[in-house]
């Protein structure tokens, strides 16, 4: 059976090297690459062309989300799985919007884990049972019901960006400096994040990037 090459996404490297070493231990799983963060993910997609992209929906500067949207949008044939800790409403809609290969919930085993890389190499698709009873086919998400993921969905993938940064905590310059514009900028798309979403202050944006799933829920918001 010819190897699967497989990018493994996920911040935290101790989480990343126990996926690697289980995906590994399969035998005709090869993991070619590791990325800490979204950003990282999108270059490596693009230099590696793995068969396969395993990686994490929740990671800072640029979340798994975002990172595969990029990803599809210049590679529309690559092949992306998720893994989240969640299965609440909010992702599952904007994993499906996206239209990747899989979703899976953290929990799932070693063996499921490597059985989803094996399917979704052969071009099928393999979603967590929970998530799976949620739609009836790919693509269920573009019509969501769910105001605020229909909302994310008319964002830009600058504002989207901007919204992320915002939300963890970053002041204007701050944000400037990690996306290499100027702060004048930075405002201007604060601006329309807000006129977008009806948001008034950047405890809401905070409160919205939660409910979305764009950050985790452990980030504290100023009331």
């Amino acid at each position: 059976m010819p190897t699967i090459s497989v990018l493994l996404v996920e911040d935290h490297m101790i989480v990343r090297e126990g996926l690697r070493s289980l995906l590994e231990a399969q035998g005709d799983i090869k993991v070619v690459g590791q990325a800490q963060d979204g950003r990282q993910a999108v270059d490596l997609a693009v230099e590696l062309l793995p068969d396969v992209i395993v990686m994490d929906i929740t990671m800072p500067l640029l979340n798994g989300l975002e990172a595969a949207r990029r990803i599809l949008q210049v590679q529309p044939s690559a092949k992306v799985v998720m893994l989240s800790a969640h299965s609440d409403d909010g992702y599952v809609e904007q994993v499906l919007a996206l239209g990747v290969a899989g979703y899976l919930i953290k929990q799932t085993s070693a063996q499921v884990l490597a059985s989803a890389v094996r399917q979704v190499a052969r071009g099928e698709s393999y979603f967590s049972p929970t998530i799976s009873r949620r739609f009836t086919g790919p693509g269920t998400g573009k019509d969501s019901k769910i105001p605020h993921v229909k909302q994310l969905t008319q964002l830009t993938s600058r504002e989207r960006e901007v919204l992320q940064l915002v939300a963890e905590g970053k002041a204007n310059k701050q944000v400037a400096d990690e996306l290499s514009i100027s702060i004048k900028t930075v405002e201007k798309h604060r601006q329309h994040l807000m006129e977008k979403l009806g948001i008034h202050d950047t405890a809401g944006l905070t409160r919205y990037a939660i409910s979305s799933g764009v950050i985790e829920s452990n980030v504290q918001v100023t009331p």
